[in-house]
């Protein structure tokens, strides 16, 4: 019985290890790029580190427990039982001239912003997890596919994990990339997918890049992680500071909460919009790399915001609050200022010079 044991274990870990050598797992930093993380102040004993204390999980948490609590205890209307309201606006029809955002959920969407095309954490695949079995988007949020964008300036990668970094978006929107801009070492997994050199920009922590005259694009820390297999952290998760000539956005991508967003506030703020996580957390489990809404509105706050928009919800369940619990509490927090929220539905074009525009509560209704 112990020989049976061992040759299951071996068959299992080698199917395993076939497993994650499929493309959709990327591929790790090695030469020039590697010794480029390797010379990073964020990068200690193998791996990017945050620069406050941070623990995936409280303590007396584990990910077994987590995924149990996730995907396997019920939560009450952890799924939606509707299909989620969509519009579908022509990307390729937006006049250049027009300061645009739209959203795809989750933390994906798009801008038009003093004349360039910029694109945040495309998933389009429907999925947010290379498993077949694995987290699918909820029924009306997938309405856009690659063919639907037009020519992008540059595509914004915040991490690597799968609902942030999905391979078959990436490798289909390709042709129409004219530069990424990601953190530290996930450059490798793009140029194994297919992309050249000249359209790869890895940065650092607090780094800018110059888009055109007083048009800047800065890199500034957040408080997460990253990595799409057995290697944690072996890239760098960003947050970016979008300066352009008529006004600055803030894009959180993930982080949990931390002094950070007010020495970010202090150097870049105040901004006209906040992009921030809030969404697929727990008060207890993943508390310190995601954000509930209390944390949310701090953050923005913090930054000097004259407006958040709240993402990282309404198309995957990552966490076992109900699916609409993100926008129901954010929304209670600023019921006595609602043009300080931007709430969009997924496809909905968003003006961003209307800064007063009081968005409906879409959600409502919505079982």
């Amino acid at each position: 019985m112990g020989i049976i044991l061992i040759i299951i274990l071996i068959l299992l870990g080698g199917g395993v290890f076939m497993y994650l050598q499929q493309p959709q797992f990327g591929q790790v930093a090695t030469g020039d790029r590697l010794m480029r993380m390797q010379q990073s102040p964020n990068y200690k004993d193998g791996k990017f580190v945050n620069r406050y204390p941070t623990r995936m999980l409280p303590e007396g948490y584990s990910m077994a427990g987590e995924v149990y609590r996730t995907f396997i205890k019920h939560t009450p209307r952890k799924y939606p039982v509707d299909s989620i309201p969509s519009v579908k606006t022509d990307l390729t029809s937006i006049p250049l001239h027009q300061n645009i955002l739209i959203w795809f959920g989750h933390s994906s969407y798009y801008m038009q912003l003093d004349g360039k095309r910029i694109l945040v954490d495309p998933v389009l695949s429907g999925a947010a997890s290379p498993l077949p079995i694995g987290v699918k988007a909820f029924p009306g949020t997938d309405i856009y596919d690659v063919a639907d964008f037009p020519t992008l300036d540059y595509l914004l990668i915040t991490h690597d994990h799968f609902d942030h970094l999905d391979y078959k978006t990436v490798i289909a929107l390709q042709p129409k990339v004219k530069q990424v801009v990601c953190g530290l070492g996930v450059g490798a997994s793009l140029a194994y997918w297919g992309y050249q050199h000249d359209q790869l920009v890895e940065m650092d922590w607090d780094e800018e890049l110059e888009i055109a005259t007083n048009y800047k694009l800065y890199t500034v820390t957040a408080k997460h992680g990253s990595g799409r297999s057995i290697h944690p952290d072996n890239t760098l998760w960003l947050s970016f500071v979008i300066s352009s000539p008529s006004m600055q956005i803030f894009v959180g991508g993930d982080s949990g909460y931390d002094v950070h967003f007010k020495e970010i506030g202090k150097s870049f703020g105040p901004f006209d919009l906040a992009i921030l996580d809030n969404g697929q957390y727990g008060e207890d489990g993943f508390a310190t790399i995601h954000m509930s809404p209390k944390y949310t509105l701090r953050a923005a706050q913090d930054l000097q915001a004259k407006r958040l928009f709240p993402v990282h919800s309404s198309k995957f369940v990552l966490s076992r609050h109900a699916w609409d619990e993100p926008l129901l509490k954010i929304s209670a927090l600023l019921a006595e200022d609602k043009s300080y929220l931007v709430l969009p539905k997924i496809g909905e074009a968003v003006d961003l010079n209307d800064r007063q525009r009081i968005f409906d509560a879409w959600w409502e209704g919505v079982n």
